[in-house]
């Protein structure tokens, strides 16, 4: 569906070519927007390559920790509004190498914020990709927005303290900013092949067993890559209109499920339910439980996911066949990783 307001709309976007970013890229440039992508890396095999995304908009290189980068992002595109994706989001690295993680997630938001501060004659909305990883650990759920963040692991605390520094920024120097908290993303595009969604997946393709790292019974919530980009754009438009800065929305499709029927979900899905997953039951350091409650979203954005869990599975399977198709069944293997 077309919307008018982001005709003409300059936008910068962090993490363009992850799985959120090649998707918002996709959806504001069918919008008329104009849009500068912040990127380190072009991965051949990502959406934002694949479909094109990158021949149609003006590419930045270079990493969140360079404030001069990032300031020279901002200035160059002349950005109204900036959605902030950009992140080492995988919890296992962080957990392996915390300091890049926190480089990255820390030091790139408070660069990125200090720099749209700086612009604040033409930046108009920033909106800051949090997680519900950001709440930590709690004996209460669903998550509810007013809840403390007290992430513990490097993963976790890396998204409280970009969700507190943006905190930080709108309540010291009003600079329009706004916090998106989702639950487990997913969707066409996604590369890293340690998640259970796109794990799972590349296994049933190339005939083997899907892995899960925990016991499966860990829950969570899993949004689908177009509905979180939808919350994305709802929340910047809203922004720019001189709405929700300086609050925090979760976004959710509200239907926890436990990873063991999540891979059976998926097995269904691609005809493959005799294939036995392996339960390596290893995980550690990962919260159990963790879903959202939405209904603030609802209410203030008139936000609703438009995607049921088994329609974002169907679409996200089509799209891994299709990548296969494209790239030739002789690299199978090498293409999925």
């Amino acid at each position: 569906m077309q919307n008018s307001f982001w005709q003409g709309q300059k936008v910068l976007v962090t993490g363009a070519t992850g799985l959120v970013g090649s998707w918002l890229a996709k959806n504001l440039l069918a919008n008329g927007a104009q849009v500068t992508a912040l990127t380190r890396d072009l991965s051949p095999h990502s959406e934002f390559v694949l479909s094109g995304l990158y021949k149609q908009t003006q590419i930045i290189r270079g990493g969140l920790e360079s404030y001069e980068t990032v300031e020279r992002a901002i200035s160059q595109s002349e950005c109204s509004i900036i959605i902030h994706l950009a992140a080492q989001a995988i919890v296992s690295i962080a957990k392996r190498s915390p300091l890049l993680t926190f480089e990255s997630n820390i030091r790139g938001t408070y660069h990125l914020l200090e720099a749209a501060r700086i612009h604040r004659d033409y930046v108009k909305a920033v909106v800051f990709a949090s997680s519900d990883k950001a709440y930590g650990a709690s004996p209460a759920l669903p998550y509810l927005e007013d809840m403390p963040l007290a992430g513990e692991q490097p993963y976790e605390v890396s998204k409280s303290c970009g969700d507190l520094i943006c905190q930080s920024y709108f309540k010291s120097y009003e600079l329009p900013v706004a916090i998106a908290r989702c639950g487990n993303i997913y969707g066409g595009g996604d590369l890293n092949f340690s998640r259970i969604i796109p794990g799972t997946i590349k296994s049933l393709l190339l005939g083997q067993r899907p892995v899960i790292r925990s016991d499966g019974t860990f829950i969570r919530d899993y949004i689908y890559v177009k509905d979180t980009v939808s919350a994305y754009l709802g929340l910047a438009e809203a922004l720019y209109k001189g709405q929700c800065a300086g609050e925090a929305f979760n976004f959710s499709p509200e239907r926890p499920v436990s990873v063991l029927e999540l891979v059976s979900l998926i097995q269904k899905k691609m005809s493959n339910k005799d294939i036995k997953p392996i339960i390596e039951d290893i995980a550690s350091g990962e919260i159990h439980s963790q879903y959202l409650d939405s209904s603030k979203a609802h209410k203030k954005l008139k936000w609703q996911p438009k995607f049921s869990l088994e329609e974002g599975l169907v679409e996200t399977i089509d799209w891994y066949k299709k990548l296969l198709s494209y790239t030739g069944e002789s690299n199978k293997a090498a293409v999925l990783g």
